[in-house]
């Protein structure tokens, strides 16, 4: 059984950083890829970033240079370093997991969220 947990998110400033953690256990870690999504009420679930595999990072366009995705394969965690952010950036944020080597793009390719976890940024 497939397991994501989510920890990290809260309130921050404009221009402040926060950090997302994705755990995630019930496959054997290198073998599957680790996303990210966001989602505001009322608008569809959006990707932010990704990692292959093999660690291979994926950003959208909105947040590349100021988001990093890093891996502890040690804690089976993958961690969302968000830097600058703005207040566009303020949604709930899901972690997603799925078994193939290079994550996909597309939200319907995922089987397994996280629980969400809520990022606001203020002035």
């Amino acid at each position: 059984q497939v397991n994501i947990m989510q920890s990290g998110g809260g309130s921050v400033q404009i221009g402040g950083s926060l950090r997302l953690s994705c755990s995630v256990s019930g496959f054997g870690y290198s073998s599957h890829c680790i996303a990210w999504f966001r989602q505001v009420p009322g608008k569809q679930r959006e990707k932010v970033a990704r990692a292959d595999s093999d660690g291979t990072p994926h950003y959208e366009e909105s947040v590349e240079g100021r988001f990093t995705l890093s891996k502890d394969n040690a804690k089976n965690t993958l961690y969302l370093q968000m830097n600058d952010l703005k207040p566009e950036a303020t949604a709930m944020y899901y972690c997603t997991a799925s078994g193939m080597r290079v994550c996909p793009r597309e939200r319907s390719a995922y089987a397994y969220w996280g629980q969400g976890t809520q990022v606001t940024v203020s002035s």
